[in-house]
């Protein structure tokens, strides 16, 4: 490999060059389209992490991914499906959050296992078990990745799932002013009838926000938590996130957040600059 390149400094400093020059350029677009229409930034990103992926599990014959991510998208896609309905269904909404919550909990445990066995691996503890350090490796990562990956595309769905829902029973408008009035006993996220504060519904307790509207526990916090929502489905007033969660374990779940948040550029954009860096050495005759 040396000798085949020796005399080529030159143009490896180029391509290093074009390489830098096009993941600034890409970093302040992306950044200008996320800023300018967030909406269709984040509807692309999506679509960019639920087919990249694909290409790759396809062409390197990783067929466990590529059974699981069968399964993720026929049920997302089933649940997506309930969410989009007109008229909505009463059940829709608690079990569009069972799900995505169940997403956000199982990618979570798979994280911090992923993690947890890379770095039993690198401590050298695999040794006391009489485990190979690749295959302790590998689980790790493979975990990790499952964890991330499934992490991200739940909370982005989620997130698309509750405008919609929102928006049809008629509470909660994207842009504009609510297009239903709300009652004191019916819950804004999922229209259904709260049967009064602090005490044992017929499902789950109720709680309220400091804006003085009332809904179903479980309800507020998949819009709050699942949903990345941080406003009252109601008068979009902010919500404390701090005091509505007194759970202390659930305090890493915003941190957890903001890391998928990274790691959504890292799979769904990297790929793609990577991919017009080559295109324009290709066109130079850059090798």
């Amino acid at each position: 490999m040396y000798k085949m390149h020796r005399g080529h400094e030159s143009m490896h400093v180029e391509m290093i060059l074009i390489f830098l020059c096009t993941l600034v350029i890409a970093q302040i677009v992306l950044v200008q389209w996320k800023r300018r229409h967030g909406r269709s930034y984040n509807l692309v990103t999506l679509l960019q992490m639920w087919v990249v992926p694909l290409y790759f599990t396809i062409k390197l014959y990783w067929w466990r991914f590529l059974s699981m991510w069968g399964m993720f998208s026929v049920i997302t896609s089933y649940i997506l499906f309930k969410a989009t309905r007109k008229p909505l269904s009463g059940k829709t909404p608690r079990l569009v959050y069972k799900w995505f919550l169940l997403i956000y909990k199982l990618s979570y445990a798979f994280g911090v296992v992923g993690y947890l066995a890379i770095m039993f691996t690198m401590c050298g503890f695999n040794l006391f078990f009489r485990i190979k350090a690749r295959d302790s490796m590998d689980f790790g990562i493979v975990s990790l990745f499952y964890g991330l990956y499934y992490g991200v595309m739940g909370r982005d769905f989620a997130e698309i799932c509750s405008d919609y829902m929102a928006s049809t029973i008629g509470f909660y408008s994207i842009s504009g002013m609510p297009t239903r009035s709300l009652s004191d006993n019916v819950c804004a996220v999922c229209g259904q009838i709260i049967v009064q504060l602090d005490e044992e519904g017929l499902t789950e307790n109720t709680y309220q926000l400091s804006c003085n509207h009332v809904f179903h526990e479980f309800c507020i916090r998949g819009w709050c938590i699942v949903g990345k929502k941080q406003t009252c489905p109601y008068c979009k007033e902010k919500v404390d996130l701090k005091r509505m969660i007194s759970n202390p374990w659930e305090r890493t779940h915003f941190l957890y957040g903001q890391i998928l948040d990274w790691l959504r550029y890292l799979v769904a954009w990297q790929p793609v600059v990577i991919g017009i860096v080559q295109g324009i050495n290709y066109s130079l005759g850059l090798e």
